[in-house]
């Protein structure tokens, strides 16, 4: 069973900045199907929504409400392993929640993997 592990989460006053990034640890296989990499956020009392979306062809995609502050990329974890980071620029309290990596296979309809999550509290 893979696993995706997330780190960069923490506290921040508005108009700060977080980058979370997400290294995933899965099998060959796993990784040969991915179709879509993204990140998904709680909001304490609120559903899970998405925020961004990577797709295999590296076509990006950002939640309109989040456009200009966030941003999605690959990147190294400079050892070799590709990771999935997201910028977070101009962080607002309303930005507040758990933020949750996932993968999704091209044969899927929901998320196939799912990291722990990582909180990310802004305060005014």
């Amino acid at each position: 069973q893979g696993q995706l592990e997330e780190s960069g989460g923490g506290s921040v006053q508005s108009g700060g900045s977080l980058r979370l990034s997400c290294t995933p640890y899965l099998s060959a296989g796993d990784i040969l199907h991915i179709a879509v990499m993204g990140w998904q956020r709680q909001a304490p009392g609120r559903q899970r929504e998405l925020v961004a979306t990577l797709s295999r062809d590296g076509k990006m995609d950002v939640a309109d409400s989040l456009k200009g502050r966030f941003s999605i990329s690959k990147g190294d974890d400079g050892h070799g392993n590709t990771r999935l980071v997201l910028q977070m620029d101009n962080l607002q309290p309303g930005d507040t929640g758990i933020y949750y990596c996932f993968i999704q296979h091209a044969v899927s309809t929901e998320p196939d993997f799912w990291g722990q999550g990582t909180q990310v509290t802004v305060s005014p």
